[in-house]
């Protein structure tokens, strides 16, 4: 199982993945352009040590991720027709989450096998991004029998 993030814009919450990742034995992705610069402050603050340990692959774009992905991609969206609890991980998956300012363009919405929404409360809008990579990680984790020992 993997983390992709597409064009992320946000160094804190990028660094709070990453140590999410690192803790967790999980691959991210990072399709870029970032909005920040990779090596930004708040990347290393967020992320702290374990941004140094995770394993990192970065993409120059959308193309070069797709060229080198293996695995059935799931975009977490708020426009997900599968909720989390209904949605079947497989230990190969690849959790894609776009944006935190304009998600995903619709050919990454196309190109998703499934699009899965975290439920919430009526009134809210979404959750942090690296909040909801969390609760999908540990789902999929959980579904696969893939925590680390």
């Amino acid at each position: 199982m993997r983390i992709a993030l597409y064009q992320p814009d946000q160094a804190g919450n990028v660094g709070t993945i990453l140590r999410l990742c690192a803790c967790l034995d999980t691959p991210v992705d990072i399709i870029e352009p970032c909005g920040f610069p990779y090596s930004d402050r708040a990347l290393k603050r967020a992320g702290m040590d374990y941004a140094a340990i995770a394993n990192v692959t970065r993409h120059v774009g959308w193309e070069s991720f797709t060229e080198q992905a293996q695995g059935k991609l799931v975009l977490l969206t708020t426009h997900g027709g599968i909720r989390l609890p209904d949605a079947d991980f497989t230990a190969g998956d690849i959790l894609l989450l776009g944006s935190e300012s304009t998600g995903v363009p619709a050919e990454v919405h196309d190109r998703a096998a499934l699009r899965v929404r975290i439920p919430q409360a009526t009134g809210t809008r979404s959750l942090n991004i690296a909040i909801a990579a969390g609760i999908a990680l540990a789902e999929g984790l959980r579904q696969t029998h893939r925590w680390p020992k």
